[in-house]
């Protein structure tokens, strides 16, 4: 059987569930990084270096449970 998107296995029904734990966290982050862009009297150096690393996070976490076989 053939996975749905080139260099994934098929996921468990729990590790489904975590992947959408972890992108429903990232919806809310993105929610407090659109708060902190629009206050300009924060150092939004600061702001765009912590988008960044959470991003990479996010997406660790995400390929911690998938697993992907691929680079």
């Amino acid at each position: 059987m053939e996975t749905p998107i080139a260099g994934y296995r098929i996921l468990t029904e729990q590790e489904i569930e975590t992947v959408n734990n972890i992108k429903s966290l990232g919806t809310h982050i993105e929610t407090i990084v659109q708060q902190l862009k629009q206050n300009y009297t924060i150092d939004q150096r600061w702001v765009a270096i912590g988008v960044t690393d959470l991003q990479k996070g996010l997406m660790a976490l995400t390929r911690a449970v998938t697993k992907p076989t691929n680079f």
